[in-house]
């Protein structure tokens, strides 16, 4: 169960243990643009079940304007990679307290608008062990400098310091395949271990249930079991620091066309 808690005085979030003894790696897990909602408590729980403690940190901590409105998609709180950084580093340092935890195995989850975050840092630090991207980090814009965020996601992607996993829709309105092709080249390039996937017919956001029309079942169910088949096979040592493991599928329309996907609500 996830109980509410706050780090450093100052970032508010949600923190989950799995039952049972012993100490158990750690994921840290993003929200998408609308901030801690019910979805992101919906997968923070699902990550516990999967045998993780896993804590839920609120990146928009610093935000003063109408959460409400942040949480239907009215309001937009943007994110530097600066603060991004200290917050991490402050929900690490918490992470490293806690007596169930095992520090040297922590994984980060970035979904939508965060999904820059757990490759940001991994380029930038060392401490995490995986980056989990679900449909984020590779929009057009990422790929240029930014005030606010200066490494375009190139130089983010070829200097990580753990193997990603991705998962992407096919009829994403926001990601075109050509970027999540793009992204995986990058990697290659740069001798980077990834698991990436495009799967068939699912829009931006596929894997939230609190809204019906984008939600697809069937992919959200596997997408979902990569991702933990990922983690499992990570913690156990089983991708060497020393190979590059290069992992991409992709089911999509010979006549896919990016121009006439929609959102989904």
């Amino acid at each position: 169960m996830l109980t509410p808690m706050q780090i450093d005085n100052r970032i508010n979030g949600f923190l989950g243990k799995p039952a049972g003894s012993g100490r158990r790696p750690a994921v840290i897990h993003l929200h998408e643009r609308y901030g801690i909602v019910q979805h992101t408590t919906d997968l923070g729980q699902k990550f516990v079940d999967a045998g993780y403690v896993t804590i839920v940190p609120d990146l928009f901590s610093r935000f003063t304007g109408d959460r409400q409105a942040l949480a239907h998609g009215d309001e937009h709180c943007d994110l530097s990679d600066e603060e991004v950084l200290r917050d991490i580093d402050a929900v690490v340092d918490h992470l490293r307290t806690l007596p169930e935890v095992n520090a040297s195995k922590i994984a980060m989850s970035g979904v939508c608008q965060t999904g820059r975050q757990p490759l940001l840092v991994s380029a930038q630090r060392n401490y995490l062990s995986a980056a989990v991207v679900l449909y984020g980090a590779v929009y057009p814009n990422d790929w240029q400098s930014h005030p606010l965020r200066p490494e375009p996601i190139d130089k983010l992607l070829a200097a990580l310091s753990c193997p990603v996993v991705g998962v992407f829709g096919e009829l994403d309105n926001l990601v075109p395949l050509d970027n999540v092709l793009r992204m995986c080249n990058v990697l290659a390039q740069a001798r980077k271990s990834f698991d990436i996937r495009v799967y068939p017919d699912a829009p931006h956001g596929f894997l939230n249930d609190t809204m019906p029309g984008r939600y697809r079942q069937s992919q959200a169910e596997v997408a979902w079991q990569q991702i933990t088949t990922f983690l499992q096979s990570v913690f156990n040592g089983e991708w060497s620091k020393e190979r590059a493991i290069w992992r991409f599928e992709s089911d999509s329309s010979i006549h896919y066309d990016f121009t006439k996907h929609k959102r989904w609500e």
